[in-house]
């Protein structure tokens, strides 16, 4: 395995993990995770949806084939994570956790640039035309 692929495949199970302990862990109501959303001045019910969201873009990241999915994931990490770095930073809270969620936001954004060619949009896209194309006429 080289060393693009293992870095591929090392942030993803990162984001993956990420993504689904949190997502879990909001849905089953944690107070932790309620008590965290709720401080940075969301009401509670944000929590649940915030769930909803992560275990789906867990899932979408981690099956195989659906470029366009995948790309949504990507972007639903990044609203995410880059949205909980500026309300920590906006409600005073300890800069612990602006580290932890930027670091995190860095380590999706690893996974996004270090994924296969055949995972990416453009690849899915040129599959599809070549498919797609008419078998002249012999």
């Amino acid at each position: 395995m080289d060393a693009r692929t293992l870095t591929y495949r090392t942030t993803t199970a990162v984001t993956v993990f990420v993504l689904l302990s949190g997502g879990l862990a909001d849905l089953l109501g944690a107070e932790w995770a309620v008590t965290g959303v709720t401080a940075l001045g969301y009401p509670a019910y944000v929590v649940t949806l915030l769930g909803v969201w992560k275990v789906l873009g867990a899932v979408a990241l981690t099956v195989p084939g659906y470029a366009r999915l995948k790309e949504w994931a990507y972007a639903g990490v990044v609203f995410d994570l880059s949205g909980a770095a500026v309300s920590h930073l906006a409600s005073g809270s300890p800069a612990f956790h602006l580290v932890v969620t930027t670091t995190l936001l860095v380590v999706a954004g690893i996974s996004w640039a270090t994924r296969p060619a055949s995972r990416r949009l453009a690849a899915a896209t040129e599959r599809r035309e070549r498919v797609a194309e008419p078998v002249p006429a012999v």
